[in-house]
């Protein structure tokens, strides 16, 4: 059964879902996180509070959500090795807290015309139980062999394109061999990132790493270098995965300022950029 574009404006049940701060702990190592990062990593140590990394978004009540229907359940059956993450805006409302209860509720918003794949595009609303507001997120993934039925192939072109100077600001962070071992803990079990079997049906030699936590590894260089680490500056990140991530690989997250309490930025492994038409807000 292929996709079906009918689904565009499914919506899914309204869910509840929890996390904890091991939770919060374990996503902050997964992104990388350590000795240098003790808000984030710790919740023991002396005259420090612990807080969250804003990504945690993405992962965050993973495996808790109460029974009940799932937007993308709607859009039809596909083979998941041919499925990639193709985008993630996050925007929050407020800080992460450390633990809490909260709703979730998804719709599909837009499906979208390859030829050779399909995008479908999704956003998720999170409150808290009183019905205040955590975050939005909008993502889309990219499947490839699912296109072909006439529709709109989408928007297109440059977006968040970085001026032709020298960036504001430039972090090199390291990911490890084994990232993935421990990034998959948080939620994501897909066996592209640790099964070499399954990452060679999606085309690839070996694992790749989550683009979400390429993602994490890039909100902690922006949350550093624009936000001096407070999560309350954090307001808004958005990108586009352009290139898969190895484990290992070293990212360098590069930064333009172009106005007041924003930024474009990429994310680069070498001169490959892996992620593209980045845009963060703070202040």
């Amino acid at each position: 059964m292929p996709l079906n574009p009918n689904a565009v404006g499914a919506v899914g049940d309204k869910r509840t879902i929890s996390w904890t701060s091991k939770d919060a702990l374990l996503y902050a190592v997964g992104i990388g996180a350590g000795s240098a990062d003790l808000p984030f990593t710790t919740e023991n140590t002396q005259n420090v509070q612990q807080v969250v990394f804003p990504t945690f978004a993405v992962v965050a009540g993973s495996g808790t959500a109460s029974p009940g229907k799932s937007a993308m359940g709607e859009i039809g059956s596909f083979n998941w090795a041919m499925l990639v993450h193709g985008s993630q805006a996050i925007t929050l409302h407020r800080p992460i807290p450390v633990e809490a209860t909260a709703t979730t509720q998804d719709k599909v918003v837009a499906m979208y015309d390859k030829g050779k794949a399909a995008v479908v595009v999704t956003e998720a609303e999170v409150k808290l139980e009183s019905g205040e507001p955590l975050w939005t997120t909008r993502s889309s993934v990219f499947i490839r062999g699912e296109g072909g039925w006439g529709g709109d192939r989408g928007p297109s072109g440059p977006q968040n394109v970085p001026p032709d100077t020298k960036p504001d600001h430039e972090v090199t962070l390291q990911t490890s061999p084994d990232q993935a071992f421990v990034y998959r803990l948080s939620g994501d079990r897909n066996p592209l990132h640790t099964d070499p079997s399954f990452a060679a049906l999606g085309g690839f030699d070996r694992p790749i790493l989550h683009g979400l936590c390429t993602y994490g590894f890039t909100g902690r260089a922006l949350l550093g270098a624009l936000c001096d680490n407070d999560v309350t500056k954090f307001k808004h990140i958005e990108g586009r995965f352009s290139s898969p991530v190895l484990p290992g690989d070293a990212l360098t997250v590069r930064i333009w300022k172009t106005g007041s309490g924003e930024a474009v930025f990429t994310t680069s492994v070498g001169d490959r950029a892996v992620i593209d038409q980045g845009l963060v807000k703070f202040g």
